[in-house]
């Protein structure tokens, strides 16, 4: 009898495993150090999506040239659509020099306004209108707390922006202005708020479209008020109006078709074979050859000969009467 080891809880019961945790550091330094497309260190230009995400610019043309370039581009950035999508970002150098020795790795650029190191620690946001980028405290230093939106609440929430004015500030580096509600952009946000600014982001281009859509239907309108008016429209101004696209025909009906002219063709051949030479001429080209055109008072008129009048008559007077009645028959 084995009296040894004596078998516990963690023996007989077998508990759900935990989820294995990615490590956040490597995380952290994949998204603030590292293009989210190709995987390549970030080097300028370096440009944001709606997103959030960092990219490098060179990246994002050779994705947009060919979709295949990168195997999980669409996953990772198929909302860019155009250059249009992405803004250029404007960082601040960090005027710390480099430590070639350092364990770490050293942030590259920094908040212009309180120079704290962009290494992902810190949350930063860029502006939409002109891509300078600052640290969230940095640029919410600025105003009060209820003008510029906290991390936690994103600024791209098209909720805010709808049911307030716009409140629109300069830029502290550019001067450019912006509206603080809805022009601040968080850089790699969380799951939620990523989730958020894809709404906004949504609902920012289904507005965009709709005003497209207006301003061409009423520019439409003005321009078919001018032309009743009697007023000339330049030919760059005039809206070009496509063409209808022609009914599609079945290829079954073109078959049927093709099938009963052919046979129609083969009935009236056999028809027009079985008929005489006389009921052909009927229906005969009314422009056709000339034979069988001569009567028999036409026939053989290209033969006759011209006689001048002054010598006729006295030829006609010698010659016997059988030859004068030939002459005046032909």
């Amino acid at each position: 009898m084995d009296l040894g080891s004596i078998p516990d809880r963690r023996d007989l019961v077998k508990s759900k495993p935990k989820a294995e945790q990615t490590d956040k550091q490597n995380l952290i330094l994949a998204m603030w150090f590292f293009c989210a497309l190709s995987k390549r260190p970030l080097q300028e230009p370096i440009v944001s999506c709606e997103l959030g995400k960092l990219y490098n610019k060179d990246a994002i043309v050779e994705y947009l040239l060919d979709k295949t370039t990168y195997g999980d581009g669409a996953k990772i950035c198929g909302h860019i659509k155009s250059l249009k999508d992405i803004t250029l970002l404007t960082l601040t150098p960090n005027p710390t020099p480099v430590d070639p020795n350092a364990e770490k790795q050293q942030a590259a650029y920094v908040c212009p306004l309180t120079l704290k190191e962009m290494t992902g620690v810190l949350p930063f946001v860029y502006l939409a209108t002109c891509g300078c980028v600052f640290s969230a405290a940095g640029l919410r230093a600025l105003s009060s707390p209820a003008e510029i939106p906290s991390p936690s609440t994103p600024p791209s929430d098209s909720k805010d922006a709808s049911t307030s004015t716009k409140q629109n500030m300069l830029c502290p580096q550019c001067s450019k202005p912006y509206d603080r509600l809805t022009d601040v952009r968080t850089l790699n946000p969380g799951p939620e708020e990523e989730a958020t600014m894809r709404e906004a982001m949504e609902a920012r281009r289904a507005a965009k479209k709709a005003a497209n859509k207006g301003k061409k239907r009423k520019a439409t309108e003005m321009q078919s008020e001018e032309v009743d008016a009697g007023v000339d429209v330049p030919e760059h101004k005039r809206t070009k109006v496509a063409p209808s696209a022609a009914p599609k025909i079945n290829a079954s009906m073109i078959s049927i078709t093709k099938k009963v002219t052919e046979s129609l063709a083969e009935e009236e051949a056999k028809r027009k074979g079985k008929m005489s030479a006389a009921v052909a001429s009927l229906y005969g080209p009314k422009d056709g050859s000339k034979k069988n055109k001569e009567t028999f008072m036409t026939m053989g008129t290209f033969t006759r000969v011209s006689i001048p009048c002054s010598i006729s008559m006295h030829c006609i007077n010698k010659l016997p009467s059988v030859r004068l009645r030939y002459i005046l028959l032909y």
